[in-house]
């Protein structure tokens, strides 16, 4: 089995252009792939998994990933699979952005000479010309067609700004430029990206001949890739600074049953043999395979170590027996507010396990709330002093444990 047929297997691809040619291409280590990435936070998220490990395995199969970090289409804003505008960023806090993307890729992708590349559409988009943009790229772009993708559909009723109507344009540019001046001759991306995607490829073969041998795969990641990274409002980065390894750990660890095999399949490195002796597993293993999926997952992100101690931390605070609560996420508490003990809300909104009094209120009257093993009946509740001097050990629902302890 090639790399292509794995792919398939691992339920990974949706849409490709060029069947014969790219399979050819991807089982003999022959494609040069890119993938785009756009800078809008200081950290990839678990949305962004998808595309890390498929990166990475291409990468083991002989074939050369570009990371292409969006330092110019960040600048505009892709509004695929949104129903506003994102948030205009600086060029400073971009440049950042992508700084702590490169720290975080080099986790999965090996980059040096005749290996990954990793490249900023900065550098060629920010200083085109708007005119000679135009004349070059404009011409070849109907807007009868750009107004039926689906990337702009769902943005009519509401307003599509001209700024965020020109990302296709600028997404196409990217890989017309990348196949001349890198010999890029794949794109890869998620299954919402297609119209953008596709513009790409028929930009080439517009500007330099049917011939052109560049060609596109969309992955499936319009609607899986859109439930990872994200859990109660809040996104799941792959920053311990930002999501500890903890919490990392028990985001996989709680995915529903009804995912845990797609999640194994298409994010692990195990093999395909084992995957299918796993699938034949007793609906009562279900627990075992979600563990399996959470240290895999862990351990690509932050080491076999801390994946571990993710493990046992999980066991041991699930065991019922008080657990060990040492790599717990904690947030520290000044001697000041805890003087007189702490209101229970406001300890809940100071350790982000609600966004809002109204949202800690609503989790406390639906039963969702105890410290240390006693459930809190009203929002008036007070954690004692003392309890915080000895850590407080915070339980939202049945699945999310915090702790919180005078600095």
């Amino acid at each position: 089995m090639g790399i292509y047929e794995e792919l398939q297997a691992r339920g990974l691809i949706a849409q490709v252009t060029d069947e014969p040619q790219i399979r050819d291409l991807v089982n003999n280590g022959k494609a040069k792939f890119y993938i785009g990435f756009d800078c809008t936070a200081d950290s990839l998220t678990a949305g962004h998994f998808m595309a890390l490990t498929l990166m990475k395995r291409l990468q083991m199969a002989g074939n050369t990933p570009i990371a292409l970090i969006g330092g110019g289409t960040t600048m505009i804003g892709d509004p695929s699979g949104r129903t506003d505008m994102r948030k205009m960023l600086t060029k400073e806090d971009i440049d950042h952005n992508a700084e702590c993307f490169k720290r975080q890729m080099e986790r999965f992708i090996e980059f040096g000479e005749g290996k990954a590349m990793m490249i900023n559409n900065a550098d060629w988009l920010l200083k085109l010309n708007y005119v000679d943009m135009l004349r070059e790229v404009g011409a070849c772009f109907s807007v009868n067609n750009m107004l039926r993708a689906e990337c702009y559909k769902q943005r009519m009723e509401k307003g599509l700004s001209f700024l965020e109507f020109n990302y296709m344009i600028m997404q196409s540019y990217d890989f017309y430029y990348l196949y001349k001046n890198y010999d890029c001759n794949l794109q890869f991306g998620g299954d919402d990206q297609w119209s953008n995607m596709l513009g790409g490829t028929e930009l080439i073969r517009r500007k330099l001949g049917k011939d052109a041998n560049a060609m596109t795969i969309t992955l499936l990641t319009d609607s899986q890739g859109k439930k990872m990274g994200k859990t109660a409002g809040n996104a799941v980065w792959l920053d311990p600074n930002k999501t500890s390894p903890f919490e990392f750990y028990q985001y996989w660890r709680n995915v529903g049953d009804a995912d845990v095999m797609k999640c194994i399949k298409m994010l692990t490195f195990l093999s395909l043999e084992e995957i299918e002796e796993m699938e034949k597993w007793e609906d009562n293993r279900i627990n075992e395979k979600k563990d399996i999926l959470a240290f895999e997952l862990t351990a690509l992100v932050h080491g076999k170590e801390e994946a571990e101690k993710a493990k046992e931390a999980s066991r041991s605070l699930f065991s019922g027996n008080g657990g060990d609560d040492s790599n717990m996420p904690t947030t520290e508490i000044s001697a000041e507010e805890a003087e007189n003990g702490m209101n229970i809300v406001d300890l809940m909104i100071a350790c982000g396990l609600a966004a809002s009094r109204g949202e800690a209120k609503r989790l406390i009257q639906q039963g969702g709330v105890s410290v240390d093993g006693e459930k809190i009946a009203s929002m008036d509740a007070v954690v004692s002093a003392d309890a915080l001097k000895a850590g407080a050990k915070i339980r939202k629902g049945k699945k999310i444990f915090h702790k919180a302890i005078v600095k």
